[in-house]
């Protein structure tokens, strides 16, 4: 991975996938049984190992990510946060200046500890060949559930703040780009060889909103961590951007870009791989069906984004109805490309 990364092509592409330890395994789900609830399990090194490590067992990824979640940091700051069945992630709202004062910076380097030491120990767990994935949320992503208190259909109260007061969402996005670099390095530092920031929601901004909230915050944490580390790779993943893929490319300074199931890889391939390497990005309902669908895709978007830096993973994550056995074919066709 480490290779395909820096602009070489392996003899067959590196592949992981996201969420590849989750629900769709039964060995996760008897590890989180142990741990109590998510959030405990995220705050375990021991039991975050356990599932982190898994999928390597089963099906011999060429990366593992850190088990944990996106909301870590505003749980840290002090934000109420739980995972309720059937609804997800459920935090108290922040939505003014008012609310902003009730964070606490200073509370986040001992919440976050135990993610460090999950990842120290990983470092020295996984396979040798294996490339270990250190992650975080971008600001905008998290700034949507931190503001609307939950996920959403329509951004109502993010998009009202944005519009109405841009200033007092930027100390929010500032407060989240200070927060994210430093858990970051933290991550490197514990062990980390590259970084994926996720912005599961950037697809929901126009143009020129797209710009302020998603390519500049995401320039600013990897500015931040280049300063320190001008080497590490970090991926990016705007899903649902569209062409605006192209200028977060441009400007954000992304080692690589995911492609969200909805990039068509002919023109990825021709206007994307042109300037960085891509990963992605078969449909993650397609896994769950399986069969010779999902075999002839997987190959597909092998030949077509194959030929240059490519590491192959979905177009989002592994979703709990996923057959392990639908995981274990696909890993057999990517082996045999």
């Amino acid at each position: 991975m480490l290779k395909s990364l820096a602009g070489e092509v392996p003899s067959r592409p590196p592949f992981w996938l996201m969420r590849q330890a989750g629900r769709y395994l039964p060995e996760y789900r008897a590890t989180r049984a142990k741990a109590g609830n998510f959030l405990d399990l995220c705050y375990n090194p021991e039991l975050a190992e356990e599932v982190t490590l898994q999928p390597l067992r089963r099906y011999g990824m060429d990366a593992a990510i850190l088990f944990a979640d996106i909301l870590l940091i505003p749980h840290a700051l002090g934000q109420p946060l739980a995972y309720r069945e059937g609804e997800g992630p459920v935090l108290d709202p922040v939505r003014s200046a008012t609310d902003l004062g009730k964070l606490d910076v200073s509370a986040i380097q001992k919440t976050l500890d135990p993610v460090y030491e999950t990842v120290a120990r990983l470092s020295q767990s996984i396979p040798k060949d294996c490339t270990l994935i250190g992650f975080a949320g971008a600001p905008w992503t998290v700034a949507t559930y931190m503001v609307e208190g939950r996920g959403s259909k329509d951004y109502l109260h993010s998009k009202h703040w944005i519009y109405s007061d841009p200033a007092g969402f930027s100390t929010l996005i500032d407060l989240l780009v200070e927060a994210t670099t430093d858990y970051l390095l933290h991550q490197v530092a514990a062990g980390a060889e590259v970084i994926q920031i996720f912005d599961t929601w950037a697809g929901v901004l126009p143009d020129d909103e797209f710009r302020k909230w998603v390519i500049e915050p995401t320039r600013r944490i990897i500015e931040g961590l280049r300063r320190q580390h001008p080497e590490l790779p970090v991926i990016g993943f705007p899903k649902g951007v569209g062409g605006n893929i192209i200028d977060f490319v441009r400007e954000t300074g992304v080692s690589a870009v995911s492609l969200d199931t909805g990039t068509p890889v002919g023109w990825a391939a021709k206007e994307v791989q042109s300037l960085v390497p891509v990963q992605g990005n078969l449909d993650p309902l397609l896994l769950v069906e399986g069969g010779k669908a999902m075999e002839a895709r997987a190959r597909d978007i092998i030949e077509t984004l194959g030929r240059k830096p490519f590491i192959f993973n979905l177009g989002h994550g592994i979703v709990p109805q996923t057959p392990p056995e639908n995981v274990a074919r696909l890993a057999e066709i990517i082996r045999g490309a």
